[in-house]
This record gives C-alpha cells, sequence and structure tokens, in this order.
C-alpha cells in the first residue's frame, strides 16, 4: 500500500495527515476483504509506505519526518510512523520531471495568475525542455482540464470562505447596532430616531425593542 501526498509548503503537519489517511485506507481495506477486527485471528493488513513530494524551496531537507520526533521530542513509545520525503533531485526519474512541472508552473502562475495561459505555457516549457513530454503530449488536454478545475475548485473554497467572512461581519455590526439601539432607547430617544441614526428599518427597531423590553 502506497501512500503520496505532494505539497509546496512546508509542514510536518503532514505526517499526521498520512498516518490518518493510512488508517482510513487500512479501515476501507478491512471491510472490502471482510475481515473481523473484533475477532481472534490476526488481521491480514497491507504493508504501507509513505512519501511526501516536496516541490517547493527548502535548504533542509529530511531524509524522513518522524511522527514521534516532530510532535513528541523524539521519545521512545508505542507508535511511530515514518514520512519518506522526495525533493526530486534526480533528473529524469518521473518524480524529478513532477518537481520540475511544479516549478514551472509556479512561475508561469506569477506571471499570468491561475489561468489557461499559464497551465497552457506551462507544458509549452516543459515539452520543449523534456520535461514529461510523452505524458504531455499525449494527454495536453487533459492536463488542461485538470488543472482549471483544480482552479474552480480553489476559486470555490476562496469565495465560500470570503461569503462566511462577510456574514461574520454582517452578524458583528447589527449585534452592535443592536445594544447601540437598547442605550438610546433606554436614554428616551424614540423609535424614529433611532432608525435614522442607524440607518435601519424602524421595524426592526421595534422588534429589537420589543424582544429586550426597552418599551412597555
Amino acid at each position: 500500500m502506497i501512500l503520496a501526498e505532494a505539497q509546496s509548503t512546508w509542514s510536518v503537519n503532514i505526517v499526521v495527515r498520512v498516518f490518518l489517511y493510512m488508517a482510513q485506507t487500512w479501515n476501507e481495506y478491512i471491510e472490502a476483504t471482510r475481515q473481523n477486527r473484533y475477532g481472534s485471528r490476526k488481521l491480514n493488513l497491507p504493508r504501507p509506505e509513505m512519501y511526501v513530494i516536496f516541490t517547493g524551496n527548502r535548504q533542509e531537507r529530511p531524509q524522513y519526518l518522524s511522527l514521534t520526533d516532530e510532535f513528541f521530542g523524539g521519545e521512545d513509545g508505542f507508535l511511530d510512523v515514518k514520512v519518506k520525503m522526495l525533493y526530486g533531485d534526480g533528473e529524469d526519474d518521473i518524480i524529478s520531471q513532477y518537481v520540475k512541472f511544479t516549478k514551472i508552473y509556479q512561475e508561469q502562475s506569477g506571471l499570468h495568475g491561475r489561468t489557461r495561459e499559464a497551465v497552457e505555457e506551462t507544458i509549452r516549457i516543459c515539452k520543449g525542455r523534456g520535461v514529461l513530454r510523452e505524458y504531455l503530449s499525449s494527454r495536453e488536454k487533459e492536463v488542461v482540464g485538470i488543472m482549471m478545475t483544480l482552479f474552480d475548485q480553489e476559486k470555490a473554497v476562496e469565495q465560500f470562505g470570503f461569503e462566511k467572512e462577510q456574514e461574520g461581519r454582517k452578524e458583528g455590526d447589527l449585534s452592535r447596532a443592536r445594544k447601540t439601539a437598547f442605550n438610546m432607547l433606554k436614554r428616551g430617544s424614540s423609535l424614529n430616531e433611532v432608525a435614522e441614526i442607524l440607518e435601519l428599518p424602524e421595524d426592526i427597531i421595534r422588534s429589537w425593542s420589543e424582544e429586550s423590553g426597552a418599551l412597555a
């Protein structure tokens, strides 16, 4: 069982993520093979190999990341997970070419943004330099489609986060306005005066006042 993940930003949390992937995959395998995890017979589990392909720039390049070393001070315990780090230091192997592809793409996205132009220019440069040439030549449209789909997903996530942030701000603004309205009503201001100052409908001010008991 080989588990691999690529990342461009350094994070030791990858060890935890890969461990969770492994546990989930084992769980699915146990269910698919109809083994009894509560029985006395020892489970038959595939041997895991865990890799991370790091495509960013970093001077320190450990060969492995260890769960015990990174999170528990290197103390001997009952559990450890080691992830082998791959940096694409070779020349013609597939991992080295993949790392080169991602770095060329990062350069082009810096020039053109996350656009089709950046993807197509990346493919053109890679084919010219012999990076994944055979694969890109036979599946160029597929690669472009996959990259554009990833862009759309990233934009959707960003938009969702922006919308939630805006909702949070609106809720905060309304909460502050409600407190202000309550204080103004306690000091004797009319519903109309409060509504004009806060630039809110009078019906909202009335509902707030009734909920808070500010008016008899």
